[in-house]
């Protein structure tokens, strides 16, 4: 069996990160979506929230797909799933600098575990979670961005704040 790891923050998932996962289940037999525990970047959503909003977000998905939080490194999250591939998702020129070193660096700790780029989709390359969260708090339009049900959570939750 075909294992894939898709890691992220997911802080809130974007209609981006979806597109990468929807394009991922066809490359694997069973697709892991692991949710990074980085309280460092100050998450909006907590770890627990993330995978809830994920789960109901893949469900509609015809595929195997688990969604698991991780605080340990990547390549042992991934050895201990044994995945063998980690599925990683392209905007620009800036993220593939940032993830030809990341690649560089998990093929030294496990060079069986391949890394795969998926290039976003034209429509969603410009999505970033930092910046719908940014729109969504200075009160503008995030619903091109997400779905309805993450726009919901994200607006409740910057009201708050």
């Amino acid at each position: 069996m075909r294992i894939g790891l898709y890691p992220g923050t997911f802080d809130p998932v974007t209609n981006g990160h979806l597109d990468i996962i929807g394009r991922a289940v066809k490359l694997v037999d069973r697709l892991v979506i692991g949710v990074a525990q980085n309280d460092d970047k100050g998450p909006l959503f907590s770890t627990a929230e993330r995978v809830e909003m994920i789960k109901a977000e893949v469900a509609h998905f015809s595929a195997d797909i688990e969604v698991r939080p991780f605080a340990s490194l990547l390549m042992h999250f991934a050895e201990e799933l044994n995945a063998s591939v980690i599925v990683r998702g392209l905007r620009a020129v800036a993220d593939f600098e940032y993830e030809f070193q990341m690649t560089a660096m998990n093929q030294r700790l496990n060079s069986d575990i391949e890394t795969v780029f998926l290039m976003a989709d034209p429509r969603h390359q410009a999505i970033a979670s930092r910046l719908v969260k940014e729109i969504a708090r200075l009160d503008g339009r995030i619903d091109s961005f997400v779905s309805p049900a993450v726009a919901a959570s994200v607006l409740a939750k910057v009201k708050k704040d």
